[in-house]
Formats: structure tokens, sequence, C-alpha cells
């Protein structure tokens, strides 16, 4: 039997619901629509369709300015490299994923067929991409003290949550647990890299000796090295994860 299609959503009820969910209420609601439409709708709708990839590298400094301001502020004695972590773990694809989660950001967007019958509304990088669309929107709409309300809404709770002293530096772990046989080596490899130059995403695997034992996708070569070791202590059986 054929999978039943989604059916077709009322998208003002979605943005309405959505305006009420984040507390902001647009004075003009086309940011928001724009935020929302998924370079797929804006494909099969032709030339006069703008998609949120320009709100999503507007967004992602946005995003970056915001978070960085906090957590200066906040933690006056922590060096910049520690800094550098917290925020990456503040602003990778799985943090803003789970944002996106929070307000039901998915069921709001404008998708292309073949993204909506293939999962289009749960993939993490449609859900993280929309997420700092959705923040350039509020931005362009309301100026910086509401796009920074809008952020740390999501930013302070999950500090909280998890603590300054809670980052993991998975290669950390990774390399204190491959230290214990001196015989064995742990390296990293650049696998590939996908994107336009402003949002690239970079695989990176990293090998035990010659055996590839994790892979990663991030922002940046960094955070793809984090989500690759991160992945190997996973596979040995690790749950602290």
């Amino acid at each position: 039997m054929a999978k039943a299609e989604r059916p077709e959503i009322d998208h003002g009820a979605e943005m309405a619901r959505l305006q009420e969910t984040i507390g902001y209420h647009y004075k003009d609601i086309n940011l928001l629509r724009g935020a929302l439409t998924h370079s797929s709708y804006a494909n099969e709708r032709g030339r006069d369709i703008q998609c949120n990839e320009r709100l999503e590298f507007l967004g992602d400094a946005v995003l970056s300015i915001v978070v960085s301001d906090y957590i200066y502020r906040r933690n006056a004695d922590i060096p910049e490299g520690e800094l550098t972590k917290l925020r990456a773990s503040l602003v990778c694809e799985r943090s803003l994923c789970e944002f996106a989660g929070k307000i039901g950001l998915g069921q709001a967007m404008l998708l292309g067929h073949g993204e909506e019958l293939t999962g289009g509304r749960e993939r993490p990088s449609i859900l993280a991409d929309a997420f700092e669309a959705l923040l350039a929107s509020i931005y362009l709409d309301g100026g910086m003290e509401e796009a920074r309300r809008f952020v740390l809404s999501f930013v302070i709770p999950q500090l909280d949550r998890e603590h300054i002293g809670a980052f993991k530096d998975y290669k950390t772990m990774l390399q204190e647990v491959i230290q214990q046989n001196r015989e064995e080596t742990i390296s990293y490899r650049l696998a590939g890299e996908s994107g336009p130059d402003h949002d690239k995403r970079f695989t990176v695997e990293v090998r035990l000796n010659s055996n590839v034992i994790g892979h990663g996708t991030g922002r940046s070569k960094k955070e793809a090295e984090q989500q690759a070791a991160r992945e190997a202590l996973a596979l040995m059986g690790r749950t602290d994860l």
C-alpha cells in the first residue's frame, strides 16, 4: 500500500501559532514567511519566490554575536579557548535543531514536494538553518534586542542545565582512552565538504592507526572532529556522552 501523503498545511495558521509560541509578532509578516521557505519550495514555485538562505547567512552572524557577548560577560574567568568551545556547543547543528524542535519550527516550514515526502520537516540541517533564518527575520523586523531575547530564551536554560564545566571535549576524551595503549595512534582526516562558501559543511573521519572508527559533520573542521570523536567513543561503549 502506498504511503499516505501529509495533509496540506494551513500555513497562515502555522505562522500564527509560531508567533504565539515564540512571543513575537511581526510587523512585516513576509519576513517570517521568508524564514520558513526552504529552497526546495522556492525552486518548485519559480524565481519570484525567495528561499531562506540569505536570512540564514545573516542569522548565523547574529547568533554568533549574541551568544559570544553573553558567555563573555557571564564567564569572566574563562580563557578564550574554553569560550570558543562553549560557543561551539551552543551554536552547533545539534543544539539549533533542538531549539527548533521546542517551537515546532519544522511544522511551519514551506517545503518542496520531495523534501516533504522524505522527512524534511525533521531533517536536522533544515531545522538548524531555519532557526538561523528565523532569528534573522526577528532581527530585521524588531531589532537586536528582540533577536537577543529570542536567542537567550534558548541559550540560558541550556547553559543552566549543562553548566560551563559540562562541555565535553570529545577529542581529549578519546585521546585519553587511546593513550592507555601507547602503540595506538589517533588521527583526523577531512573526508569531504559541501555547501556554499558562507555555509560550508565539513565531514571528518577519525582513525585509530589506519582504521576508521568514527565520522562527524559540522560547520567547521573543529566541530566535525569533535563529532567524529564522539561517534568513536559511542562505538567504544561510552554511555556518558
